[in-house]
């Protein structure tokens, strides 16, 4: 039964695949990270496919599986239903090769996606609040319009264009012992291990979910294609509630362990990625890096594959807000002042002293009819982390302002 299968996906079709998404990909060589690195006692390199023209790894899959079809198939037109980063790489491709494609994207996408997919020439429905519902729908107008339909991961050429990753990241690292690959539907996941295992079957290949969105992990527990009720998670690219039918049995042979992630970890991994890379990961991109923390190993040749970069601004800002509050480098603490004068620039002067850094100041002389305590402060503020702010809560509690820390929105 192994045999047979290995047969549909082999190292020549690989090979193929590799030559001809040269045409359209960048080349993305890897990265080593001092960072994660030493933050793990292991060797960790990033194979940093968010650098694609794209923003996203989904160019190879799209491309590869154009480059197989008969004219008349192209001719008809292409359809497809993506949460952003497969919708770029089926209308990036098919402009290529001059053919129309339709691509059904849900409404929660980020506009960055929408525009950017429209700006390579495709036609975008939004349609659905989640990526299984968008499938759905294109899958009905394939049928009644005639459209080829080309699945985002449950085609195993496809899978086979995505496997290509693995190709580079042997090449860049032939000593490579683990590879770390993000999962949503399974297509990525599916080529790369595949792959991996014909080129070193020793490697250890490891899939990562959101853990609000962890269709794979759940199906590989039951056995079979499992569907979950719903997901929820900052991973919009990631964000499928059923695996892959086709390309199940390739990755529950090939995945040696899947390791979910919370969406706190890959705010997290933005923020490591932003500072001491200098590069934009898409939080589905992010998932690699995220789950090093969980592997308990060390002295190992780790890839971890960044797989897109397509991240809005409005999104950027959030996760890096909602960072900087989980690191405790930005927090906001409220005290009571006598109405009096002289009395903020008293406080002022202890923030100073801990070198606390003050971004911004509410005043609000309503708060008590007691002149005693008649003006609530709220003071949000900037620190280097937790022992920092610690610093600070401590030396306005000496000072008699019984600080009180409050959760608030910047």
């Amino acid at each position: 039964m192994r045999r047979k299968r290995l047969n549909l996906l082999t190292l020549d079709k690989f090979e193929e695949a590799s030559r001809l998404v040269k045409e359209v990909t960048m080349p993305t060589k890897m990265i080593y990270s001092d960072y994660f690195s030493e933050m793990t006692q292991n060797q960790v390199w990033l194979k940093p496919e968010n650098m694609q023209l794209t923003g996203a790894y989904k160019v190879r899959g799209a491309y590869y599986k154009i480059s197989t079809m008969t004219e008349e198939e192209r001719a008809r037109g292409l359809i497809t239903a993506s949460a952003g980063n497969h919708a770029q790489g089926v209308a990036y491709a098919a402009k290529k090769y001059g053919v129309r494609a339709v691509i059904v994207m849900p409404t929660t996408t980020p506009l960055i996606k929408v525009n950017r997919t429209k700006s390579y020439g495709a036609e975008v429905v939004l349609y659905g609040d989640v990526y299984d519902e968008s499938y759905e729908y294109a899958r009905t107008l394939s049928e009644e319009k005639g459209y080829t339909f080309i699945h985002p991961f449950d085609d195993l050429t496809v899978a086979t264009g995505q496997g290509t990753i693995a190709m580079e990241i042997f090449q860049d690292l032939p000593l490579v012992e683990y590879i770390l690959v993000p999962i949503g539907g399974g297509g990525l996941a599916t080529g790369v291990s595949v792959l991996a295992k014909m080129l070193n079957p020793k490697i250890r290949v490891i899939g990562v979910e959101p853990a609000g969105a962890n269709c794979m992990q759940v199906s590989i527990e039951n056995g079979k294609v499992t569907t979950l009720p719903s997901v929820n998670t900052i991973a919009d690219g990631t964000a499928v509630k059923t695996p892959g039918e086709t390309i199940f049995p390739y990755l529950k042979e090939n995945i040696d362990e899947i390791v979910t992630v919370s969406d706190d970890e890959l705010i997290a991994a933005f923020l490591d990625m932003v500072e001491n890379h200098k590069m934009i990961v898409e939080n589905s991109g992010l998932l690699s890096v995220a789950a090093i923390r969980h592997l308990n190993v060390t002295d190992k040749r780790i890839a971890c594959v960044l797989s897109g970069g397509n991240m809005d601004v409005i999104t950027m800002s959030s996760v890096v807000q909602h960072g900087l509050i989980l690191r405790d480098r930005i927090f906001t603490v409220s005290v009571l002042l006598p109405d009096k004068p002289g009395e903020l620039s008293r406080v002022a002067g202890v923030i100073a002293d801990t070198q606390g850094n003050v971004i911004r100041l509410d005043h609000n002389q309503f708060v008590s009819t007691n002149r005693n305590d008649a003006v609530e402060l709220r003071i949000t503020l900037e620190a280097f982390g937790t022992e920092h702010k610690q610093k600070i809560l401590e030396r306005l509690s000496l000072e008699g302002y019984k600080p009180r820390e409050v959760h608030v929105v910047l």
